[in-house]
């Protein structure tokens, strides 16, 4: 039987997973776009288009299995911080999917395809285009420092009910028994 102030292992388990592809994802793109051109940074940028394919499946997995299981219950807290943390989790999901979209559809209009692990190509999302190419690197940019803040507003929130409000927040999203 499962513990109803807890989250699902399988919740717990896509919640790291997605939480430590994202971060390493972001470090990676941070790291491979001021690099010259070179082999190493065609082989980034190739392993970040896969980063992000991979975190896209895992999003579309944890919004099914977010839709079809009841997380656990809030711990008391004020009225604006249950609407600020529903909010947050709202962006959070919009951005999972928002990010490696634009990041899909800057490569194809830039003329790159996307070839998963080098062995399957992915249709290109649009047409070939050159200036659609910079409106969506930005948005693929913005999107990303978008995710990136609100991932710091998530740890940082689950940090302070962890060590100020010592409310408990944190242990339903643990490993492990209760």
């Amino acid at each position: 039987m499962s513990d109803p102030q807890r989250y699902t292992r399988t919740a717990v388990l896509l919640h790291w997973l997605l939480g430590l592809a994202i971060i390493t994802t972001f470090c990676v793109g941070l790291y491979m776009s001021d690099l010259a051109m070179s082999p190493t940074r065609l082989k980034l940028f190739n392993w970040h288009k896969w980063a992000g394919v991979t975190i896209l499946a895992l999003s579309a997995l944890r919004l099914v299995w977010r839709l079809t299981h009841r997380p656990p219950a809030d711990p008391p807290m004020p009225a604006w911080q249950q609407r600020a943390a529903h909010w947050t989790h709202r962006l959070l999901y919009l951005l999972f999917f928002a990010v490696p979209l634009a990041g899909w559809a800057y490569s194809s209009a830039a003329g790159f395809p996307v070839v998963v692990f080098g062995v399957l190509p992915l249709p290109d999302f649009v047409p070939v285009d050159k200036p659609l190419s910079e409106v969506f690197k930005l948005a693929h940019k913005t999107f990303a420092f978008s995710l990136g803040a609100l991932v710091l507003v998530h740890i940082a929130a689950a940090l302070k009910h962890q060590f100020v409000d010592r409310d408990g927040l944190l242990q339903r999203m643990r490993f492990g028994r209760p």
